[in-house]
């Protein structure tokens, strides 16, 4: 007889998972404060996709946020080999979230404690890749603070996000864009931004708040993406991409303005990538 193999799991002090039992302590102060970094990876035809790069990130901002360094590679790479290996993954994709959180408080209060014992897990759940395309609409309301560390890195503070979506999504728009506190261009709710203008691909400059995303960096190292400081106004001819490590949707209206699509999202996504099918 076949065994089952769950669609999620989850990892944590030596333990895994099969459902949605992990338990956190209400103590940890990446519950109550939000205190800690993530990384989402994508898994591939049952391998992770440009590993290196998501973990020099989650290190660097670990060091830049004065927390303890998160697990290294020698020791992740055997949990995640193991994690795909115990889980029904569809064509071999999912997405891969590494939590690292400052870990339990010893007292009230957001002081940073002098010592502290940071809680790492692991979760991995059956997923698949999106190429549809989108509305948008530009929060009135949220605005990215280029001037803040946490624009800079990925922690667990998602409630701008969050509420710029529902104002979108409540205004009839699949997703959100944002603008920095200086009215520049910045990026999506959870993605990138990419502009093809003039036959050159652009993205918001790191000054205008956006996250320093995996994908966003492979297309600057490679010279296919260019930064540059964007208004909010589409110019005409433009072609407005949202792009992550996990999918990348072609954007067809920008407020009431309407966008000719950009018909390969899923060929410049793999080409970022460096995956064949």
């Amino acid at each position: 007889m076949s065994i089952k193999l769950p669609r999620k799991i989850n990892w944590i002090n030596g333990h895994w998972i099969n459902n949605d039992d992990i338990k956190i302590p209400i103590n940890n102060r990446g519950v109550t404060l939000g205190d800690g970094l993530f990384e989402t990876i994508l898994i591939y035809q049952n391998t992770p996709q440009l590993l290196d790069l998501h973990l020099k990130r989650w290190t660097h901002s670990s060091k830049v946020l004065r927390m303890q360094l998160p697990p290294r590679k020698e020791f992740l790479v055997p949990l995640i080999k193991e994690a795909i290996q115990r889980i029904s993954l569809p064509h071999g994709n999912g997405s891969l979230r590494l939590n690292w959180s400052r870990g339990q408080a010893t007292f009230r209060g957001i002081n940073l404690p002098s010592k502290s014992n940071h809680t790492f897990w692991l979760e991995l759940n059956a997923y698949a890749p999106c190429f549809k395309t989108v509305t948008t609409l530009i929060s009135r309301h949220e605005k990215r603070n280029e001037h803040s560390c946490q624009s800079q890195h990925k922690t667990f503070g998602y409630i701008q996000s969050i509420q710029a979506r529902h104002e979108a999504q409540m205004n009839g728009f699949d997703e959100a864009l944002l603008v920095s506190t200086n009215n520049e261009m910045s990026c999506g709710a959870t993605s990138n931004l990419l502009i093809k203008r003039n036959n050159i691909w652009l993205t918001p400059r790191l000054k205008s708040g956006c996250l320093p995303g995996v994908m966003r960096q492979q297309g600057l190292e490679t010279g296919l993406f260019h930064e540059a400081e964007i208004k909010a106004e589409p110019q005409p001819g433009d072609q407005w991409v949202l792009i992550n490590s996990l999918n990348c949707h072609s954007i067809t209206q920008v407020n009431s303005k309407l966008l000719t699509p950009y018909e390969r999202v899923e060929w410049l996504w793999k080409s970022l990538l460096r995956v064949n099918d």
